[in-house]
């Protein structure tokens, strides 16, 4: 039998939580990583719609692009805004959510979207960013190694990329002299004493600091373990977000926009720039991500895919002179869905996996 716990892990080779944005929600959100599972449901958005579906299906785990939640919970109630959770906390039905780490991960959303286009020589819209972690040197006998290392990388300490519970031990001697009413390990108080240590580092993310200083100390068996706590500056890694490529030849605005609004399918599509425009260089940023209108003109773009725009970044974009394509929010990301239904299927082929099939767009055209 295949667990939550499983396809999770699957999920995050594929779609690793540290691409996700800062302030994403990713990963399980809901439901026991112990359960079993034999069916699964991918969707874009968990809705009455999608929800009603899984239940009656019998499904064990909900793939959700998009959280189900952004912000801490403060209550869960059958009769409240979050009842449709509640009916599948009660039906057993985990939830787990991707999102930007979907969107940005190779193979992803965006990377769909790309191989639709035909785009060649694709790179990231917006390479990785650096980010500021921490690293932490905590200074202990031999015999308390293996627990201090073992506390930190449980909560979240040692990651390097792909790489988990990291670190560095040098061998060496520590001084300390206790003072009246302290209880050393070794030797007793009022004499400065010398002991055999080991010098132990290793990374750590700045936001699991607090948990990994606490554990830390629980699994040290000084009364005052000596901790340092090191600012570092951690290289960007990934994919990057959004990507950016070239059509295999020259079209005009108008024919690419019209061929989109019919792969997709795009009823509702939109465009900015004049249709006879010719465009070569594709910026792609799916959902709902006008942000990157300025990312994807100077990174040289003739045209800008997104899924959804507010009125003054159409405006941002003809002031550029770039040319923008407004093909829908569900029309850019559900057929990565799908995707990642079939995926999943091949991946686990005792389970039976597909994209919901009472999901639709909730706008339409007229």
């Amino acid at each position: 039998m295949t667990t939550v716990a499983e396809i999770a892990s699957w999920l995050e080779e594929f779609a690793p939580t540290r691409l996700a944005e800062g302030w994403d929600n990713v990963g399980l959100l809901l439901g026991d990583p112990a359960a079993t599972v034999e069916r699964v449901m991918t969707c874009l958005t968990v809705t009455p719609r999608s929800a009603g579906e899984a239940i009656g299906a019998g499904v064990g785990l909900i793939v959700s692009h998009h959280p189900v939640w952004f912000k801490p919970v403060q209550r869960l109630r059958a009769d409240g805004e979050d009842g449709v959770l509640w009916s599948l906390a009660r039906a057993g039905i985990g939830i787990y959510s991707p999102h930007t780490a979907f969107d940005n991960t190779r193979g992803g959303i965006n990377d769909v979207l790309c191989e639709l286009l035909g785009l060649e020589e694709v790179g990231p819209l917006k390479p990785p960013g650096t980010s500021q972690g921490c690293k932490v040197v905590v200074f202990s006998p031999e015999s308390d190694r293996e627990a201090v290392l073992a506390a930190a990388f449980g909560e979240g300490a040692g990651r390097i990329g792909d790489y988990e519970e990291c670190s560095y031990t040098v061998a060496g001697f520590g001084t300390f002299l206790g003072l009246e009413g302290t209880n050393p390990t070794v030797g007793r108080p009022g004499r400065r004493e010398s002991a055999p240590e080991h010098r132990i580092e290793f990374v750590c993310p700045r936001e699991r600091l607090p948990g990994v200083l606490a554990a830390v100390r629980r699994a040290h068996s000084y009364e005052e373990p000596a901790i340092d706590v090191y600012p570092t500056i951690v290289a960007g890694q990934g994919p990057g977000v959004g990507r950016v490529g070239r059509l295999p030849s020259r079209t005009s605005l108008g024919a690419l926009a019209r061929s989109l609004r019919e792969r997709l399918p795009a009823p509702g599509l939109q465009f900015v720039g004049e249709p006879e425009r010719e465009v070569e260089r594709v910026a792609v940023a799916c959902g709902g991500a006008d942000e990157f209108v300025r990312d994807a003109a100077q990174a040289g773009a003739d045209v800008f895919l997104t899924g959804e725009a507010r009125f003054h970044r159409a405006l941002e974009a003809e002031a550029l002179g770039m040319g923008m394509i407004v093909a829908g929010h569900h029309a850019t990301e559900r057929p990565a869905v799908e995707m990642l239904a079939d995926r999943l299927g091949r991946a686990f082929p005792g389970l039976l996996v597909w994209a919901s099939r009472e999901e639709t767009d909730p706008l339409r055209g007229i």
